[in-house]
């Protein structure tokens, strides 16, 4: 049985006064450990479909369950919940507080989640070590290289020991040899941290790297 299955998702929005249909009848099948590339044009809804998986978003209609749960039958503070538990999100831009430092962005999630200081400050120390940023752990953002402060966001979005990772053009903002060294980052952590895990991005390089390519069109996801 796969981890992750979406069944027949369906997602609009309005636009004035029409309904723009993104998804229709979208299904997906993700399997424990597996790495799927999700690509496609700008504006085919490749952010959309990231943000139902990782219930930042609901469907209109539709299934998706991770493991056991059901996210289209959870209440609100249950899905929050379980994505904070859950879910790791790095996007294309690392939105870090620039008021804090690299160690204070990556154990934000655990802070929210009400973990100790000292633990959370530990787990978030050690991720930060792990992706080669132990001497920049008090270091604000706008004293990181664009590639030093998405590995933060990535730090972040690991921190919670994640069953899910879910990157929205993590590489989109970077240069090519930077992309590159976070494209590897992101494999190695995948695998260490056996992770299930969604890419959507338009680096086809970064794509052929995955297990799996899907591509997005017309609302629907096919093998590419």
């Amino acid at each position: 049985m796969p981890f992750l299955i979406a069944t027949d998702i369906n997602k609009s929005y309005h636009v004035g006064s029409q309904r723009l249909h993104v998804l229709r009848g979208l299904d997906l099948a993700v399997e424990r450990g597996e790495m799927v590339a999700v690509v496609g044009a700008s504006g085919v809804g490749k952010s959309t479909l990231l943000h139902l998986l990782g219930g930042l978003d609901r469907t209109d209609s539709g299934s998706i369950r991770v493991g056991d749960a059901d996210l289209a039958g959870m209440a609100d503070e249950a899905l929050t919940t379980f994505r904070n538990k859950h879910v790791g999100f790095v996007f294309q831009f690392h939105h870090l507080l620039p008021e804090f430092t690299a160690l204070e962005n990556a154990e934000m999630p655990l802070r929210i989640a009400r973990v100790g200081t000292a633990e959370a400050r530990s787990r978030a120390t050690a991720v930060l070590q792990r992706l080669g940023l132990g001497d920049r752990l008090t270091h604000r953002p706008a004293m990181l290289s664009g590639g030093e402060q998405q590995r933060v966001a990535v730090a972040r979005a690991l921190v919670t020991e994640p069953s899910i990772l879910l990157a929205d053009e993590p590489t989109g903002d970077l240069d090519e040899q930077t992309a590159e060294a976070l494209h590897a980052l992101l494999r190695e952590m995948h695998r260490e941290r056996h992770l299930s895990s969604v890419i959507a991005t338009h680096n086809l390089h970064l794509a052929a790297s995955c297990d799996r390519v899907m591509r997005l069109e017309g609302g629907r996801l096919t093998a590419a």
